[in-house]
């Protein structure tokens, strides 16, 4: 059974960069047709995705974020992370991780990680 957990810290301040990083047991994230996405829900807000990133390295981006999103991995560590630049207040939200076996499938879930985006 495939295990994703998200870390990073919980505050950030506005015009920082936001980092996450999910770790990943029980699967590689090199298993063919894997697709490893990290999505956000907001209070309030419906879940919003933001990219993946593929088994073969692809990266996918949600256009809406795209010019401030950076998604990478580590198949060392098996881990895979999110780079969310020039942060405002907006971006405060609960960020999870995903695996699914297409880009737009989510079938495997983290906890969530809440972040602020605060002064």
């Amino acid at each position: 059974q495939v295990q994703l957990q998200e870390s990073g810290p919980g505050l950030v301040k506005p015009s920082q960069t936001l980092s996450l990083t999910c770790s990943v047991s029980g699967g590689s994230i090199t298993t063919n047709y894997s697709y490893w996405s990290w999505l956000r829900q907001a209070s309030g807000k419906g879940l919003e995705w933001m990219g993946a990133i593929a088994y073969d390295g692809a990266t996918y981006y949600n256009p809406s974020l795209k010019s401030r999103t950076s998604i990478s991995r580590d198949t060392i560590k098996n881990q895979f992370s999110l780079q969310l630049n020039s942060v405002t207040p907006e971006d405060t939200a609960v960020y999870y991780c995903s695996r699914g076996s297409w880009v737009y499938e989510f079938e495997h879930w983290g906890q969530g990680a809440q972040v602020t985006v605060s002064s």
